[in-house]
């Protein structure tokens, strides 16, 4: 009876409960495709359930639980949410053969962030049963958002990055907070890392950060061959890293360099022609000034052949970081624009629900959504905000870390930083990867950096109001 009180078993059993109510029992709510499922499905062997289905219908307006079965690695997108997707897969083709439901991968994210929010309770309850039970109540206040669990009912990779990153830092800390911290507790968050960085492309840089969080936590007294396990995962989180960003599909870096330069460094810009003499691109090209990749009606197509030498094999994107180098002012224009966009967890024009319910085309699913409508209709959306948010975030961080003494509270206190350098790492990582196509979807890892960051600080303030009261509490028993 005990442990069904603890703070950690009662925050996962009222999760448990959000997550069966809101993916299981209700009416299905998912995210509708905008076209990234394809990349998945030909991985891991799933197609569309209804060939007959036109496009309006298949894509943007309404989601799908249900998918058809095909070959697998038909195609291969490398990325680590093959696994999550791919063990469900191959285990409904052995019971359930007619059709693929995808709420078996939705299981798979709930027992994962589960299993994050009961770590993170019982940690925040070492300061005070009454810490963890309101800390828990925060992780469900946010994180169990429709915003980001109707994205479990979905083929997107920003699942994967959302559980793996609250998994990794729990791991992490409680490593940092143990006393003799055990070799198997390393190498589930090595793991974990991994399954963060792999997740997408543009999180490969983040493992460079984790691989120096390695070689912090080697300096700790760990049981087994701790010092060597340690640094052997910083060595291969790093090699993993860059192993990820150099096999990164080709047609998949055009895409991004077309978008970073046309869709971002030229989109408004007061002087397309020489931004093209600074980025040593042909003045041809400013007729492509403001467009995206997909876009019909070009002046020049996309993939025209003339591309390749004017245009994909003279820049990269170390050109498009120089440039904003030279040119700060523009990336800051581009900053401003990215932090209009910075505030919403789910993109607001893909639908949530299945044709068949009978609602309208891109409706949207708001229950349980206080927190990711709250974001959107209240928060200011602009980078004065954001800079703020992160000097309270920093200065709350390391004044705790300079007032530390032993080493386990220093690198939970650098832990602690990374997760705000993450955030920055990943706001700035559109603009300088993928211009302003999509900004708001592709934000996404920073808007759980910044749902994290604001968790911790709210977790943080009712530690230092419950150890305030406590004094008062006891002297009036």
């Amino acid at each position: 009876m005990k442990k069904l009180n603890k703070a950690e078993t009662l925050v996962a059993l009222a999760g448990c409960v959000l997550i069966l109510y809101l993916l299981f029992l209700k009416p299905f709510s998912g995210v509708a495709d905008n076209g990234d499922f394809k990349r998945m499905m030909e991985t891991v062997g799933l197609n569309y359930y209804d060939n007959t289905e036109s496009y309006a219908d298949r894509f943007f307006s309404y989601s799908h639980s249900r998918f058809s079965y095909e070959n697998l690695f038909k195609g291969f997108y490398p990325s680590s949410q093959i696994l999550v997707v791919l063990v469900p897969r191959l285990l409904a083709g052995l019971l359930h053969g007619s059709y693929f439901d995808i709420r078996l991968v939705a299981c798979v994210y709930a027992m994962l962030l589960l299993w994050a929010t009961w770590l993170l309770v019982k940690l925040g309850a070492r300061g005070s049963y009454i810490t963890g039970l309101l800390l828990g109540a925060g992780l469900l206040f946010v994180f169990y958002d429709i915003g980001y669990l109707a994205y479990f009912n979905s083929l997107f990779g920003e699942p994967v990055s959302m559980v793996f990153m609250l998994l990794t830092f729990a791991l992490g800390l409680r490593l940092a907070g143990s006393e003799r911290p055990p070799a198997g507790g390393l190498k589930l968050f090595f793991i974990a890392v991994l399954f963060l960085v792999c997740s997408k492309i543009q999180n490969a840089p983040v493992g460079l950060a984790f691989a120096l969080i390695f070689l912090r936590l080697r300096t700790l007294n760990g049981t087994g061959n701790w010092r060597k396990l340690a640094l052997r995962f910083a060595v291969a989180t790093a090699l993993v890293s860059v192993a990820l960003y150099v096999a990164a599909p080709k047609e998949l870096r055009h895409i991004n360099l077309y978008q970073t330069v046309f869709f971002g460094i030229l989109n408004e810009s007061p002087d397309v022609r020489g931004d093209l003499r600074d980025l040593g691109l042909p003045e041809r090209l400013e007729v492509l000034a403001g467009t995206n990749y997909f876009q019909a009606g070009t002046a020049i197509k996309q993939d025209d052949p003339s591309l390749t030498a004017d245009f994909y094999n003279l820049v990269s994107h170390k050109d498009v970081l120089f440039f904003y180098l030279e040119h700060p002012s523009r990336l800051v224009e581009n900053m401003k624009y990215a932090a209009k966009n910075s505030m919403s967890i789910r993109p607001y024009y893909l639908g949530s629900y299945e044709k068949s319910m009978g609602k309208p085309e891109r409706a949207i699913d708001y229950t349980y959504s206080t927190w990711s409508q709250f974001k959107k209709n209240h928060l200011p959306h602009t980078l004065g905000f954001l800079v703020l948010f992160y000097l309270v975030y920093y200065a709350i961080v390391l004044a705790h870390y300079f007032r530390s003494r032993g080493r386990q509270a220093r690198i939970a206190g650098e832990m602690m930083m990374l997760l705000g350098l993450i955030g920055l790492f990943s706001f700035l990582v559109p603009i300088l990867g993928d211009g302003r196509a999509d900004i708001g979807k592709h934000l996404f890892l920073f808007n759980v950096c910044f749902d994290m960051m604001a968790v911790a600080m709210f977790g943080w303030a009712l530690h230092k109001l419950v150890m305030l009261l406590k004094p008062v509490f006891a002297a009036n028993r």
